[in-house]
């Protein structure tokens, strides 16, 4: 298994008030339904007020590699990515469960 994180900093200016984001937080709200590769999907705010701390989170698990590009490639989380890439960047890990 493939533990797939993602962690998501919104840009200076940009915040969850901006109408790109809550559209960008549905369209990968649909990707956890949409992708039959996921074993497990959550997303959500960062809830802490720290210096460090990025804005957004997704935490998903695929069973192996093949798995992984198929939901890396999948279109939902093409166009998904795509709309978050305007306003944030992000950092990911994949790491074996």
């Amino acid at each position: 298994m493939i533990r797939h994180l993602v962690l998501f900093k919104l840009n200076d200016g940009v915040t969850q008030d901006d109408p790109r984001v809550p559209a960008a937080v549905a369209a990968f709200d649909k990707v956890g339904t949409a992708v039959p590769e996921l074993r497990e999907w959550q997303m959500g705010w960062n809830v802490t007020e720290r210096d460090i701390a990025y804005d957004f989170a997704i935490n998903s698990l695929v069973e192996d590699r093949e798995a992984l590009q198929a939901y890396l490639t999948h279109p939902d989380h093409v166009a998904a990515a795509g709309l978050w890439r305007e306003f944030a960047t992000w950092v990911i890990a994949d790491f074996e469960v």
